[in-house]
Order: structure tokens, then C-alpha cells, then sequence
């Protein structure tokens, strides 16, 4: 496995992102290193919000002032302890709390940082200019979805609003959305938003293996195996390549090594929208189907996800449990997720 890769940085602001304390002075100035990082941070496809035990509307004034407000996702800006803060946060991005590093000035928030959430990492603030030179904050790819990364969270953080104020049923509301949901074979173009999934995608993962960029190129073009790749998009915008399947081919069975999909779209009701697909092309090929799964600490979601389609368990060895499916039922998308094949 590789080294654990930060997501979302979470940034303090007095003695941090910017010299003074602006409850005291208006006239912070900003370190002379944060633009940089930030924007290259952003540029890594790594989120970026703020913790900050300030007054809101003058704090993100003046980050505004700077032009930097856009770069910061769920700024948690009042007098809640750090540790709320980041619980929120981590929350509305769903993302692992050990993927998430706070940077701030002062022990004190640190230490209760770490004494609460032992899995986020903390970074003190004079350690700044080492930040892009830290393992955990580089990635061997910089795909499309990964520069974009903060406008496609931007765009969920509108379809979350619209949501609050939908006052119908949360299938009334999807349907609302115009979901569009493509599965195409990948390419070679492909390939390092494939491995980067792999990589960074914990939850709904069927396996937990990471696939390297080469592995990933002999398999696209061995006749044994059907690599998918699935994208979505919506009335707000794009997803973004979102979920994978690679599939291991036989005359009379197919097995499913690997499946997932992003954690973006856990709560849009499509995480069964590709295993679908995988068990109707099965079925018109007439071969049975299969599946591999390997419990991990963050994975039973997709176990559930497989038992409550219909598969079963067919035989455990080696820490792989396999499961059959049973594909002599009907087969059908969800009715407010529009599937197409390219």
C-alpha cells in the first residue's frame, strides 16, 4: 500500500495564513509563501477550508481581499473548539479523518486536535514552506478531475443547498437533478484518473488493491479483461470521472475484481448504477458472475452494496471472500439516473 495521501488541508488563520490577529488589527498582511502553496496545493487536486476562531463575516472579508476566499471549501470560522470544526468539515466532504492535515500556529489547538482526532495530521505553522515538498501532499498524476477537484465540490456544495430547501421526497429530488450516468471501456487517457481512484478511494472500495499506471495499461489491452470507467453529471455540473470496475473475463464466468466508486456520489443514490450494468452485460453474454471482495476497516458499505443486489457468498480464502450473483431477476436503473453506454 502507499503512503496515506492527505486530501484537504484546513488552514488557521491569525499567525498563520496571514501575520497578526485580526480582531486586533485589520491590517494583516499575508504571508509572503501561502499564495503559492495554496494555489499549488489547489493545483494537486487537494481541497483546502479554514478553521478559524474568528468573527465570519470579517474574517472571510478579508480573504476576499486577498482573492482567496474562493480557494476555501465549508470555512468553519467562530468559537467552536478545532476539533468541531474539522468534524464538520471532514463531514461535509466526506472524506476520511485521516486525510485531513491542519496547519495552525498555536500547541495549544494542535494538541487538542490530536487529542480528540489522533488520525488528522497536524502541521505547524512555521513548517508552511515545507508543505509541498511533504510526501503525503504530492500525487505521481495531476489528472483533469484533480485540477478541477475544488469547482467539482463547489458544485456539490450548491446541489446541497437546493437540497436543503427541497421540501419533496429525497427521490423527488434526485429525479430533480437530471442525473446522467456514462460507462465507457477506458483508454490509455484514462489511466491516471484510474489509478489516482485506486489510490485515493477507501469507502466504496470492493477490494482496497491500488492499481499502478502500468498494471492498469496491460490490462486495458489484455482480451481477459474489461476495464469500465464511469462518469456523471448533473443540472450543476459534472462529477467527474467517478467509479471503476476491472473485470476478469472467462468463456463461461466473469469475475468483478474491483469495483468502486468515488465518495462524491455516495449520498446521489448511484452506487449500484455500475454493478447494474456489469450484471446486465453479464447476463446478455450468458456467463455467470462473480465477485471478489476484501474486507478492509472502511469498506463494508460495498459487501452490503453486493448482498443487497443479490450475490452471495460463493467461497472465503486467503482473506478474499467471493461472492455469486444471481442474475435470473430483472435488472433495472433507478429511475431518476439516466444510463448511458459509450
Amino acid at each position: 500500500m502507499k503512503e496515506k495521501k492527505i486530501k484537504c488541508v484546513v488552514w488557521d488563520l491569525d499567525y498563520t495564513l496571514w501575520d497578526g490577529i485580526l480582531a486586533e488589527d485589520i491590517n494583516v498582511s499575508l504571508k509572503p509563501e501561502i499564495r503559492k502553496v495554496i494555489n499549488e496545493l489547489d493545483s494537486r487536486g487537494i481541497l483546502q477550508s479554514i478553521s478559524s476562531k474568528n468573527d465570519y463575516e470579517s474574517a472571510m472579508s478579508m480573504l476576499k481581499s486577498f482573492g482567496l476566499a474562493d480557494y476555501f471549501l465549508y470555512p468553519q470560522i467562530n468559537w467552536n473548539a478545532k476539533s468541531e470544526h474539522i468534524r464538520q468539515i471532514q463531514e461535509k466532504l466526506n472524506l476520511g479523518m485521516d486525510t485531513i492535515a491542519l496547519i495552525d500556529d498555536q500547541e495549544f489547538e494542535r494538541q487538542e486536535v490530536i487529542f480528540s482526532l489522533p488520525e488528522v495530521m497536524c502541521i505547524e505553522a512555521d513548517k508552511i514552506p515545507l508543505v509541498l515538498d511533504m510526501p503525503c501532499m504530492k500525487s505521481e498524476y495531476i489528472t483533469n478531475d484533480s485540477k478541477n477537484r475544488r469547482y467539482l465540490y463547489q458544485s456539490a456544495q450548491k446541489r446541497d443547498e437546493f437540497e436543503e430547501n427541497y421540501s419533496g421526497t429525497k427521490e423527488e429530488f434526485l429525479k430533480t437533478l437530471q442525473i446522467v450516468f456514462r460507462v465507457a471501456k477506458a483508454d490509455v487517457e484514462d489511466l491516471k484518473r484510474v489509478e489516482e481512484l485506486t489510490i485515493r478511494t477507501h469507502q466504496l472500495n470492493s477490494t482496497g488493491i491500488i492499481f499502478s499506471y502500468d498494471e492498469l495499461m496491460k490490462l486495458i489491452h489484455s482480451k481477459d479483461y474489461l476495464v469500465l470507467i464511469a462518469e456523471m453529471e448533473d443540472k450543476f455540473g459534472t462529477y467527474g470521472k467517478i467509479g471503476i470496475s476491472l473485470i476478469e473475463k472467462k468463456e463461461k464466468w466473469w469475475n468483478i475484481k474491483l469495483l468502486l466508486m468515488s465518495c462524491r456520489v455516495m449520498s446521489k443514490g448511484v452506487g449500484i448504477v455500475m454493478l447494474r450494468y456489469i450484471m446486465k452485460l453479464a447476463r446478455e453474454k450468458n456467463v455467470c458472475l462473480f465477485a471478489d471482495f476484501i474486507p478492509t476497516d472502511r469498506n463494508r458499505i460495498m459487501y452490503v452494496t453486493y448482498k443487497f443486489e443479490g450475490f452471495s457468498e460463493s467461497s472465503k480464502k486467503d482473506g478474499i471472500v467471493t461472492l455469486k450473483a444471481k442474475l435470473t431477476e430483472s435488472i433495472d436503473y433507478p429511475d431518476y439516473v439516466k444510463v448511458m453506454e459509450e
